[in-house]
């Protein structure tokens, strides 16, 4: 019960040193993109918030203007198209002037069957690791010359009881994170990547009844039960900011302390 209650604990007293700042949030209009760039917003950083549903993108913006007194730009866009990556970018850097920190959040569960077919894994792939990649690399050059920058992958948890391309997909994310990481260090820039352990989104959800999720806590996860879209964005949130201006090419997990899932 302790353990439970603390985690629900929210620090305010650290200055994350992020007002002013600005970000690019992708896949922002539900879950942990949203509760992200809640968190942001928050911290006092202009963010540029991207999705493809608008209604959900709206009513963030509502919401974020409603606490914080703070305008997300907010840009519809289906990231899976082939021209997304470019027009956010010039978006974003129309609308922002400069970007300090990137957030790739978008992303899709996406369970298959062992001998499915091909497109499940070909639009997965592009969702979940290539349009991240081109995004990034469109908005590095611009880092680049500022000789700052901040990157955040998240990718997925990898303990799941089918194969799931978007999981595949985002151990992708990972090994690139980390050699992008190595390369880019000496410009001022950083590379990090967030892994979820069972985060209490729609993406998990549908996969478990309330019975199971509460048996799965109490025999896997010392914590006691799924996580929560904040508590993502409170590590996110940190990993952006320079309080954690030493830490790069890491892979930080946020699960509960989750124990290997059982087959």
């Amino acid at each position: 019960m302790f353990a439970t209650r603390f985690r629900h604990i929210r620090i305010t007293f650290m200055d994350l040193h992020l007002k002013g700042k600005t970000a690019v949030v992708t896949g922002a209009s539900q879950g942990i993109g949203r509760a992200i760039v809640m968190e942001l917003a928050r911290e006092g950083v202009s963010v540029f918030a991207t999705a493809r549903n608008e209604l959900l993108l709206d009513s963030l913006r509502e919401e974020v203007k409603a606490e914080t007194g703070l305008e997300v730009m907010i840009f519809i866009q289906d990231f899976l198209a082939t021209e997304a990556p470019q027009r956010i970018a010039e978006a974003a850097l129309a609308a922002l002037d400069h970007v300090d920190i990137l957030i790739n959040n978008v992303g899709q569960s996406r369970p298959v069957d062992i001998t499915g077919p091909e497109k499940p894994w070909e639009e997965s792939t592009a969702l979940d690791f290539d349009r991240p990649r081109q995004l990034t690399q469109a908005l590095l050059p611009h880092m680049i010359d500022r000789r700052h920058g901040v990157i955040l992958n998240l990718t997925s948890t990898y303990e799941l009881r089918s194969i799931n391309v978007s999981a595949v997909a985002k151990a992708s994310m990972a090994i690139w994170s980390k050699q992008l990481a190595g390369q880019v260090g000496k410009y001022g820039i950083r590379v990090n990547t967030l892994q979820p352990g069972l985060i209490d989104t729609n993406n998990i959800r549908p996969y478990f009844s309330e019975d199971e999720r509460k048996a799965l806590a109490s025999q896997e996860i010392p914590l006691g039960d799924f996580g929560r879209p904040q508590d993502m964005a409170d590590m996110a949130t940190f990993l952006v900011s320079p309080r954690a201006n030493y830490v790069t090419g890491v892979s930080v997990v946020v699960d509960g302390g989750m124990r290997r899932y059982p087959f």
